[in-house]
């Protein structure tokens, strides 16, 4: 029994028979549906071209400028650096050295979002002696920031003993933000000293002041044990 039907125009016919095809209506009717043929066989991706094209061209069509290092295939039809960029290695060498003696932070601008993961990496390798963080300015600029952090703990604690021993309040050099909330936390576990933040912007600075009752208490147990 044959059933046409209108199917966009076109009349495509239904065969409810139970009685076996041959061979020949058989294979004309699955290369009727598309299987088996080649006009709709599907195309797998196999990659990137072999022209070279989309293995790092640009959408202008240039080829984009390869830093130092060696490249493997991302897999993404483009290459993905393996090893760390020499010039940015040196720089982190440089960096360390100037970090040694010192309380401030060493700032890294122009870098790229590969060569601040360079020297986020590396340093991250050397907690809690440093710290990095990316600022990001106004201007959509991105700047690195090694914070010595070792350093200005020491620092802070020496400053603290200062003020105690003397008996007088010590100003600390301006800071920023994040350095000042280091000199904080070191501060605040000194019980007979006190600290705050006083002026403003690139001015605002941590003063440390002997708690009114630290030396007094202190000379008053000293006596009472000796009595």
């Amino acid at each position: 029994m044959i059933d046409e039907r209108e199917q966009g125009g076109a009349s495509t016919e239904e065969f409810h028979s139970h009685e076996p095809q041959n061979s020949s209506s058989s294979e004309s009717h699955r290369t009727e549906h598309g299987h088996g043929g080649h006009h709709e066989r599907k195309r797998f991706d196999r990659g990137p071209r072999r022209d070279g094209r989309g293995r790092g061209d640009d959408r202008r069509g240039g080829r984009q400028e390869r830093r130092p290092g060696r490249y493997r295939p991302s897999g993404e039809g483009s290459f993905e650096r393996t090893e760390d960029d020499p010039r940015i290695t040196a720089l982190i060498h440089e960096t360390e050295q100037k970090l040694t003696d010192s309380t401030q932070p060493v700032a890294l601008p122009n870098l790229n979002a590969f060569e601040r993961k360079q020297v986020h990496r590396y340093f991250d390798r050397l907690k809690p002696a440093f710290e990095t963080k990316t600022y990001r300015g106004d201007d959509e600029v991105h700047v690195l920031w090694v914070f010595p952090v070792a350093n200005l703990k020491k620092f802070a604690e020496a400053q603290a003993k200062q003020a105690v021993d003397t008996d007088n309040a010590v100003a600390l050099p301006p800071m920023g933000s994040y350095e000042r909330f280091i000199v904080h936390n070191v501060l605040k576990e000194i019980d007979s000293i006190e600290s705050y933040s006083e002026g403003e912007g690139a001015e605002r600075h941590i003063c440390i002041q002997p708690k009114k009752f630290g030396r007094g208490l202190k000379k008053i147990i000293k006596k009472i044990k000796l009595m």
